[in-house]
């Protein structure tokens, strides 16, 4: 498939797990990749590799510059970069709280400004933001991390609505428990790891996690041109966690 042929792709966090895989598919078919990295070990062969804390908004202000500068243009903005957080209300601590919903909610925001006018120039314009299955249900010990996700649904809408008329589009992924780094080390800091790795399998329908191929295939579909009309949606990919109970 080379629909994303002439385009250009930016990733956020796109060293690893569900961004390397999407800066990968989208490079394979047929953009232009960038990638923004704290780290750019991993960055997937043939994507221009960027070191950037999106923390930072002068190091995304540059970054960005850098994208336009060496590959012409900006088409198609995932907003993939994130941080999780265990524990429930009385376990994260005032720091905590700024810290997780500065890169995964106001992180989001800094990029897509940095990127809005080369976006409006685009004739393929898209957005997508990282959102996640517990945005739409209860998890325990997600407390802090499930905030930040309720406002990435909630900003994925607004945002969408809001450059409706400049002509790029904004949707989100919601995947349920992926097979991530992040994931890894929370089961490896389990006092019985297979028992948690079973457990977050079984509340999944499916039986599984999933995985960051499945992830970046439905970010590859809602970025791609012939998704011209899709616009404000969330797309849960989770094998069925939020919507079925077997």
């Amino acid at each position: 498939m080379t629909e994303f042929d002439g385009l250009t792709a930016l990733v956020t966090g796109g060293c690893s797990g569900i961004g390397a895989a999407t800066a990968a598919l989208l490079q394979d078919r047929g953009a232009r990749v960038a990638v923004l990295d704290v780290r750019v070990e991993g960055a997937p062969e043939g994507v221009l590799a960027i070191v950037c804390d999106i923390a930072d908004p002068a190091a995304v202000d540059e970054a960005i510059t850098t994208v336009v500068d060496r590959l012409g243009g900006l088409d198609v903005l995932v907003n993939n970069a994130g941080v999780g957080a265990v524990g429930d209300i009385g376990q994260n601590d005032d720091a905590q709280w700024p810290r997780v919903l500065d890169i995964n909610v106001t992180g989001i925001t800094r990029v897509t400004r940095a990127t809005l006018p080369h976006l409006r120039n685009s004739p393929h314009a898209a957005v997508v933001n990282l959102c996640s299955a517990v945005a739409f249900l209860g998890v325990r010990q997600r407390a802090l991390y499930s905030a930040s996700k309720g406002a990435v649904h909630a900003l994925t809408l607004a945002m969408a609505a809001d450059h409706a008329a400049d002509g790029i589009r904004v949707n989100a992924v919601a995947p349920g428990t992926a097979d991530t780094p992040w994931v890894t080390r929370l089961l490896d800091e389990a006092e019985d790891s297979e028992a948690a790795a079973e457990a977050l399998r079984a509340r999944q329908p499916l039986g599984r996690l999933v995985t960051v191929d499945e992830v970046a295939h439905s970010i590859a579909s809602l970025t791609s041109p012939l998704a011209g009309s899709t616009t404000g949606t969330i797309l849960r990919v989770d094998g069925g966690m939020t919507s079925l109970r077997l």
